[in-house]
């Protein structure tokens, strides 16, 4: 599976990050209230969204997203955990998008981006989210993710966080709210 494609939507391009997106993805990402709710509350803080981007770059698998009217950057998202023995899954997530780009639909058109691409190679994607993370749990659930019996522990700057796993099939989706 190729996890740094380039996506094309109506408003939205996907690609792969790069180091020199640095600048430009980190003065999205500073922005606190973005992190509110999510279980790395101080990301936006420059020494933790250095560390969070370096082992983007490192890993592989992340993209960022751009706003294809104005063309400036909005956020990023990864595709990990590829697992080609596991019923073939991959899991999406690492995602944020700036503030100006909630609602509206871009977090869906982007999903819908990732999701029609990763389908084309596993059999479920797997969506890991904090627990306590009201709004991505809803974000989820609007795009037709239905939470499973799995859970992961994570260690971050505040501690142990419990993670929920929510999973994604081609046949959900092609029922779901994104397959138009």
């Amino acid at each position: 599976m190729d996890r740094q494609p380039v996506l094309e939507g109506e408003r939205l391009r996907l690609r792969p990050l790069a180091p020199g997106d640095w600048d430009e993805l980190y003065a999205v990402a500073r922005d606190p209230l973005i992190w509110e709710v999510h279980p790395s509350r101080d990301r936006w803080q420059e020494p933790l969204f250095r560390s969070f981007f370096d082992d983007a770059i490192a890993k592989g698998g992340a993209l960022v997203v751009l706003d294809t009217q104005s063309g400036a950057m909005i956020g990023s998202s990864r595709y990990q955990a590829h697992d080609p023995d596991d019923d073939g899954s991959v899991e999406i997530g690492w995602t944020f998008l700036a503030r100006s780009h909630w609602g509206g639909g871009f977090n869906a058109e982007m999903k819908q981006l990732m999701l029609v691409h990763a389908f084309r190679y596993v059999g479920r994607v797997d969506f890991r989210i904090g627990e306590a993370n009201w709004r991505s749990r809803k974000a989820m659930e609007k795009i037709g993710g239905k939470l499973t019996d799995r859970f992961e522990l994570a260690e971050t700057t505040a501690g142990m966080v419990r993670h929920v796993v929510y999973a994604i099939t081609p046949e959900a989706f092609a029922a779901g709210p994104l397959s138009s």
